[in-house]
């Protein structure tokens, strides 16, 4: 079951800002890469559910993180139905995230007090989301959607709405600043911040410094 609960987790992304997103087929890479954005300053971390057997890998991975280092919230993106959730659920994922708006998934995280961020691609979407309980509302995929514009569209008649876009933001001062100030809550990322490269040559150093590097630009944003 999962360790933090909803709100925990909640306040985390929040906190954060940026939740990495990632997935490889070797459980020790995934580890690897989840431990040099937590040096890099991030606690929360979205394993996708992406190839086969992806749940064994995260099985793998999140036992060993509990065992080292307990404070990274670890969850599960790419789910799609209700049955791929509770599995995650039951190997201890802390969230939910889904590409889609599914309410079966929505009961089955809100039956266990998990926080669930379903994607949405519209008012009407993010309305019925929140309906069902979704604390933080995923815009995928980000830019084509509308980008940092749709956001403040959305929330100038929704103020209350937390959005997190994935897809078509890059670690750098711009596009963080153009998000950031559009009003969301946070923002997921994935190869821009994890780049393919350094995973491919073990550069975990690279990316606990290009994931600092991020998180710097951020307190730099949200500081003004």
């Amino acid at each position: 079951m999962a360790t933090y609960s909803r709100i925990t987790v909640a306040q985390a992304m929040g906190k954060n800002g940026i939740i990495p997103v990632f997935y490889h087929s070797d459980p020790e890479v995934c580890f690897e890469v989840i431990s040099a954005c937590y040096r890099g300053g991030l606690r929360v971390f979205e394993f996708t559910n992406r190839g086969d057997m992806a749940h064994e890998v995260f099985a793998a991975v999140i036992k060993r993180i509990l065992l080292s280092q307990p404070e990274i919230i670890l969850g599960a993106g790419s789910i799609l139905d209700a049955s791929t959730a509770a599995l995650y659920l039951q190997m201890g994922a802390n969230f939910i995230v889904s590409p889609i708006l599914n309410p079966e998934v929505a009961r089955v995280c809100n039956r266990r007090k998990v926080l669930w961020s379903p994607g949405c691609g519209s008012v009407s979407e993010i309305s019925a989301a929140e309906e069902l309980g979704a604390e933080i509302i995923k815009i995928f995929p980000g830019q084509q959607v509308g980008g940092a514009e749709f956001v403040k569209a959305v929330k100038g008649p929704m103020p209350w709405t937390s959005i997190m876009p994935t897809g078509g933001v890059d670690p750098d001062y711009d596009s963080l600043q153009r998000w950031f100030s559009a009003g969301v809550y946070c923002v997921g990322m994935g190869s821009r911040l994890i780049p393919d490269e350094m995973v491919r040559k073990g550069d975990y150093q690279g990316i606990e410094k290009k994931v600092a590097g991020a998180v710097a630009l951020l307190t730099q944003i949200r500081g003004k």
